[in-house]
This record gives structure tokens, C-alpha cells and sequence, in this order.
């Protein structure tokens, strides 16, 4: 990716900033400040996400925010009091206004990128859970679980990174079009699965289970995944509580709206079809065994969540990174 604005060509990945093709001399923290905003123009950029990712947890003050922001004015010709590239929002932080001439939209290859990412993640989550359902009681059908799962898994990881890379090409990379896209690729993945799902069944067997997982699900898996995406913090404690948090009401969401993740899909779908010899079902009749279906759901979901925004954080990160 590269960037031209007005007079100055800026290449994050030789790290290189040029004025009118004569090199701008900056210093390295410098240079990732100015990656950082220009990679996602007109979104703000806040202290603390400078600090987690230009000065990645190192202590310093905020006058060294400050002065690399001087700095950058400097080198780029520009005035805070009437901003032509970057802009103070105070008590917040900064963004770049500039209007790029190349590489603010996300390129095709990123797109997929994320689609990938997510379908790694969501595949790692969908097998941990087959190994999982496995040891619980469907041990006679583990290989099964474990290929079917990871499938499931890789799908909708797929579907999700695809929402959040497409989103992220039409808008900038703000926390608003990150969930958006998050949401809309688990939901119509979601629906589209569920759709085939049960034209398949009913084409091959007469009969379906109509209430697996779909679009709802999706939808909030997405959400909760491209919050986590777009709001990620540098620190291990911190991303692990967000994504706790995040994909901790996602799966209460859903339990709360009737619906199912991967074990209670399982668990209908071999209800339904009793000659797979697989006798193992999730308590969703009776009073005591709502709060295993609940706590199921939620851990499934925490797992989704974690491990798909977990690889999609890393790609980009990745992308920013020289």
C-alpha cells in the first residue's frame, strides 16, 4: 500500500516519505504515527491507541504525542489551527483529513486476506469444539464432529472476515463500518448456510432440523467479532476481557432469542435423525438443564469470537507493520 497527498508519497512498507520525490527526514515512531492515521483516514485515532501502537506500551508522557504530531506538521507543511492533513481533536486524539490520491481503499488481496484470517479462526474454534463435543459423550462419532465442526466454523469465520474486509474497502476502518460488515457477512453466511442446510437434508432424507443455527446467530457473532476487531487493544489482559465481554453477550444474546450455536445445531440434528446412532442432546426441555444450555452457548461463543478476532486483529496488524 501506498500513499499520495498533495505533494508528498508516503510507502509504509519501505518506510520512506518523500516530498515531491526528495526524502522527508522522520524518525521511526514518527513515521509509524503517521501509518497509523493515514492507513485509516478520517477516523480519530485516540491517545491510547497511539500509545498501544506506535509506542507499544512503552510509559511516556503525552507531550511525546504531542511533539510527534509537531513533527509531523512540520515535515508535512501544516497548520493546527487550519488543518490540511492532520487534525486535532482535543482531549481525544488525532486524524488524517488528507485527501489520498492512492491506497486509502483496501485492495482485493486485503479483502480476501480477512476472509482467510477469518475462516482460520472460525476452523480453529469449530475443531477445539468438535474435540470438545467429542469428549462430552459423541465419542462415537469424533472424526465426524471434529471434520463438521471445523467446517461450520471455517465457513462462518470466512463469511465474517469477508464483511469486515468489504466494509472496511467502501468505508474507513472505523469501529461503526467494522461491526457493520462483521454483522452482515455472519448474516447472510449464516441464513445462506442454514438455507442449504436444510434443502440438503430435506432432499436427501425427506426431513430437516428447521431450527439450526442461520442468519440471527451470524449477525451477532459478526457484530460481536467486528467489535472486537475494530476496538482491540495491544495489551493480552485487555483484548481477553474485551473479547470475554464481547463475545460473553453475544452468546447470552442468543440463548436469550431462542437461538443455537454449533452444540445445540448438533444436538437437533441428531435428534432428528435417530439412525446415526449419536444418543446425546442438549437440555433445552427442562428447567435445570437451561442454564447447561445457556453456559454451553456462551462458551462457544467466547470461543468464536476470541479466536476469529484473534486472527483478524493479527492481519491488521500486520498490514500496518513494515
Amino acid at each position: 500500500m501506498q500513499y499520495r497527498f498533495g505533494p508528498f508519497h508516503f510507502d509504509p512498507t519501505d518506510r520512506r516519505l518523500t516530498r515531491d520525490g526528495v526524502p522527508v527526514d522522520l524518525s521511526s515512531r514518527y513515521l509509524d504515527a503517521l501509518a497509523l492515521m493515514i492507513a485509516v483516514p478520517g477516523t480519530l485515532i485516540t491517545k491510547q491507541r497511539f500509545m498501544d501502537e506506535v509506542w507499544k506500551g512503552v510509559p511516556v508522557t503525552d507531550e511525546a504525542l504531542t511533539q510527534a504530531i509537531r513533527a509531523l506538521r512540520k515535515a508535512l507543511d501544516d497548520d493546527a489551527a487550519n488543518p490540511r492533513w492532520i487534525e486535532t481533536v482535543p482531549k481525544h486524539g488525532y486524524r488524517f483529513v488528507g485527501e489520498l490520491e492512492g491506497g486509502s481503499s483496501r485492495p482485493m488481496a486485503g479483502i480476501w486476506s480477512t476472509g482467510v484470517a477469518g475462516a482460520a479462526g472460525g476452523a480453529v474454534a469449530g475443531v477445539l469444539g468438535g474435540f470438545a463435543y467429542a469428549l462430552a459423550g459423541w465419542g462415537n462419532a469424533f472424526l465426524v464432529l471434529v471434520v463438521l465442526t471445523g467446517l461450520l466454523g471455517a465457513i462462518g469465520g470466512a463469511g465474517i472476515g469477508l464483511g469486515i474486509g468489504v466494509a472496511r474497502s467502501i468505508a474507513s476502518a472505523s469501529m461503526v463500518s467494522t461491526v457493520a460488515g462483521g454483522a452482515a457477512g455472519g448474516l447472510i453466511v449464516g441464513a445462506l448456510a442454514r438455507l442449504i442446510g436444510i434443502d440438503a437434508f430435506t432432499l436427501f432424507f425427506g426431513k430437516a432440523p428447521m431450527a439450526m443455527t442461520g442468519a440471527l446467530e451470524g449477525l451477532i457473532l459478526g457484530a460481536a467479532v467486528g467489535l472486537v476487531v475494530a476496538r482491540a487493544p495491544q495489551r493480552r489482559r485487555s483484548l481477553f476481557l474485551l473479547t470475554a465481554l464481547a463475545g460473553g453477550v453475544a452468546g447470552l444474546t442468543i440463548a436469550a432469542l431462542g437461538g443455537r450455536l454449533m452444540a445445540g445445531s448438533l444436538s437437533l440434528l441428531f435428534a432428528t435423525f435417530p439412525e446415526t446412532g449419536i444418543d446425546f442432546a442438549m437440555p433445552f426441555t427442562f428447567p435445570g438443564g437451561l442454564w447447561v444450555t445457556v453456559g454451553v452457548t456462551t462458551i462457544e461463543a467466547i470461543a468464536f469470537v476470541a479466536l476469529a478476532s484473534l486472527a483478524l486483529s493479527s492481519v491488521e496488524k500486520g498490514a500496518r507493520q513494515p
